[in-house]
């Protein structure tokens, strides 16, 4: 920890946080193009699929996203039949379900995204791997915590 050093003098990290995001996302896309899924596709069915199905307002808050754009990223994915939204058992919330299309191009994905991952990691390092997720982890959970609107 350096206390001398005031936080304006410090880099911005917003901007070469999403450098890194597009330029990551870019080597998962291209590997998951061999299943015909992006990596913001592959998230999404991974997570509904760990869930067994997920609320719509839980699902754009993990993603930590606005409704509006879950459900701009969610439509392609219904149309191609990977995911079905239903209505709950009980209250107005909407559930997104995998179907079993969807678990199939998911598994098969997983495969892509498993090449994917081996190579980035091995390349940064895996000390170096888990330090930045963990970093990154937290600076999302205070951006929530901080309040910034969806």
């Amino acid at each position: 920890m350096h206390p001398a050093i005031r936080p304006a003098r410090l880099p911005c990290l917003c901007g070469p946080l999403r450098k890194a995001s597009r330029s990551i996302s870019r080597v998962y896309d291209a590997e998951l193009a061999n299943a015909g899924v992006k990596v913001s596709q592959y998230s999404i069915l991974t997570i509904v699929k760990r869930s067994g199905g997920e609320e719509l307002s839980r699902l754009a808050e993990k993603m930590v996203m606005d409704r509006t754009s879950l459900y701009r990223a969610l439509a392609p994915m219904v149309r191609a039949r990977w995911l079905v939204i239903k209505d709950a058992e009980k209250g107005r919330a909407k559930i997104v379900c995998l179907t079993r299309r969807g678990l199939r191009v998911q598994a098969d994905a997983t495969v892509h995204w498993e090449n994917a991952q081996a190579r980035l990691v091995g390349l940064f390092g895996t000390a170096r791997w888990l330090d930045m997720q963990q970093g990154i982890v937290a600076l999302a959970a205070l951006g929530v915590e901080m309040g910034a609107p969806l």
